[in-house]
């Protein structure tokens, strides 16, 4: 997930995008914990994308505050 592609979606989208994201790390931790994950590198990748989605979403925020 590219932070380019991310700036085109709207303030609610990237909440729901959050959300979606968020559900999905918790899935992949009850995974590791299970032993049914075999990619862990997935989980660093998903809390980089929520970190992505976070800043988007935060500076959206400041530009429509002025």
């Amino acid at each position: 997930m590219k932070a380019e592609n991310l700036r085109e979606l709207t303030a609610e989208e990237l909440t729901q995008k959050g959300r979606e994201l968020k559900r999905k790390l918790f899935n992949l931790r009850f995974q590791k914990v299970s032993g049914e994950l075999d990619n862990t590198a997935e989980l660093a990748k998903t809390r980089k994308d929520i970190a992505r989605v976070m800043t988007v979403a935060r500076k959206k925020m400041r530009e429509a505050r002025g």
